[in-house]
C-alpha cells in the first residue's frame, strides 16, 4: 500500500465505479458495456443508456485512445502537484463518445496536440489505479 501522499483526490469506491478504479492492479481498463446491444457505458452505471438493458459489466477495453481536448494547467493547486500539467478528455478507441478526464504524462505540456494518440498507464494510490496517459508512438 502506497504512503505517499496523493496529488489528487482519490475517488470513494462503490459498487458501480470500483472495476473502473482498480482494474489497474491488473494493467487493465475496464469500462462498462452493455451485453445486449454492446454500448460501452461511461461513467459506470448498472444499466445501459442505449438499450435499458440491465446486462451491463465491466470489461477491458484496448488503452488505447485519442486527446478529445485539453487544457495546460499552471496553478499548483496542492504543495505535491508538479506544474505545468495537461488535463484532458481522452476518448477510448472502442467507441468515441467515451471520454475519461484524465491527465497525459510522459510528455511535455506543449507536446499535447489535439487527435494525438495516447494509451493508458495507471498510477496507485492505496487501492485506487488511477488511468492517465501517455503519447503512443504505435498510434
Amino acid at each position: 500500500m502506497s504512503t505517499q501522499i496523493p496529488p489528487r483526490a482519490l475517488p470513494q469506491l462503490d459498487l458501480d465505479n470500483k472495476a473502473f478504479w482498480t482494474g489497474g492492479q491488473n494493467g487493465e481498463l475496464l469500462i462498462h458495456k452493455c451485453g445486449d446491444c454492446g454500448y460501452y457505458v461511461h461513467p459506470p452505471v448498472n444499466f445501459c443508456p442505449e438499450c435499458d438493458g440491465r446486462d451491463v459489466e465491466p470489461q477491458p477495453v484496448s488503452g488505447r485512445g485519442t486527446v478529445e481536448t485539453f487544457t495546460v494547467v499552471h496553478k499548483q493547486w496542492v504543495p505535491e502537484l508538479r506544474v505545468p500539467y495537461v488535463l484532458a478528455l481522452v476518448t477510448i478507441e472502442e467507441q468515441d463518445d467515451v471520454r475519461l478526464a484524465t491527465n497525459i504524462v510522459n510528455c511535455e505540456a506543449e507536446d499535447v496536440r489535439f487527435g494525438m494518440p495516447v494509451r493508458v498507464l495507471f498510477e496507485r494510490h492505496e487501492d485506487v489505479w488511477t488511468p492517465l496517459f501517455e503519447p503512443d508512438s504505435a498510434g
